[in-house]
């Protein structure tokens, strides 16, 4: 099939051009002009497209791209670091850009939309993160793909009615709030990198409290599940939402992940809670609930937190 993958350097976008290249399929890669990360794809892959855009002209695709496209995985966001979560402006800018790519997509005939939200958009929660759960996002970030679900959504909604009596020309829109997400390629400020990083070099990492209940899922996993959701064959959940993370028994104190990085490090170099302050969202617990997506697709997450950090240090090793 012909896929269109934005943000497609991205850490996330990357691993998903890649997988869909070994399934065969035809990938339009959408980075931006120039893009520094232009070496996270393959110089050169049968079936790969690689087209240079910007974010806010994504609803010109259709004129670059000169045939129907099946799948439209839109992970293109400007500001997902910590420094910008906060700023409105770029936050906001993003909503009116992935609007530009839904109508993009709509335009190259795609059936299903797949955008990648985020645990952010619940808030802070003492309690299970369910698809139903009322949001309360407490970041510009959060703010932001949660309104742009809203919009999405009655969106699509509107277009379906124009297509009653041509189910063809409808275009399906999944909303995955992605929770934490580790693995090769992830940004080399990243809690889990960070740590690793300091440990094997034997140094000292000083952290945040880390009493949070928190939940992990590695990359490969992601990737999968989201797969799961575009080739569902039925029909998805109306509203269109499903949490991706890690399985159930994941879920714990965030020292806990800290300290068993420190030991599959060897218990080399050493660490300090309580030194930092909290991120955009505050000391927000996951929680999360996928009971969703495994009823609906089948698809669990396959590997262990151990086991997905023992991959990461074989890789820094070699």
């Amino acid at each position: 099939m012909n896929m269109v993958v934005t943000g497609a350097t991205s850490f996330l976008g990357a691993a998903m051009v890649k997988r869909l290249l070994t399934l065969g399929h035809v990938v339009y890669a959408v980075i931006r002009p120039g893009s520094a990360n232009r070496k996270a794809l393959p110089e050169e892959a049968d079936g790969l497209m690689v087209i240079e855009m910007e974010l806010e002209q994504l609803d010109q695709l259709a004129g670059v791209i000169r045939q129907s496209c099946d799948c439209f995985f839109h992970f293109g966001w400007d500001g997902s670091g910590s420094a910008n979560r906060e700023k409105r402006q770029i936050q906001q800018k993003n909503v009116m850009d992935s609007m530009k790519a839904l109508k993009g997509a709509r335009a190259l005939g795609c059936r299903r939309f797949l955008f990648s939200g985020s645990q952010a958009e619940y808030g802070q929660c003492r309690e299970a993160m369910k698809e139903g759960l009322a949001c309360a996002p407490v970041s510009e970030y959060g703010i932001a793909k949660a309104e742009f679900y809203r919009q999405a959504r009655e969106q699509c909604r509107i277009w379906r009615e124009e297509a009653k009596g041509q189910p063809e020309a409808a275009m399906e829109y999944v909303h995955a709030r992605i929770f934490s997400v580790y693995g090769p390629g992830d940004h080399p400020w990243s809690l889990v990198n960070s740590c690793l990083d300091t440990f094997l070099n034997g140094g000292h990492m000083e952290l945040g409290a880390c009493t949070q209940l928190w939940n992990f899922l590695y990359l490969d996993d992601l990737v999968e599940g989201l797969l799961a959701l575009m080739f569902y064959p039925g029909e998805l959940a109306e509203d269109g939402l499903y949490n991706i993370a890690g399985a159930s028994t994941e879920t714990r104190p965030l020292r806990q992940y800290v300290e068993e990085m420190h030991r599959l490090c060897g218990g080399r170099g050493d660490f300090a809670y309580g030194k930092l302050p909290p991120n955009a969202e505050g000391p927000a617990n996951l929680i999360p609930d996928i009971t969703r997506i495994q009823t609906t697709t089948g698809w669990m997450p396959k590997i262990s937190f151990q086991e997905g950090i023992c991959r990461i240090i074989e890789e820094k090793r070699y």
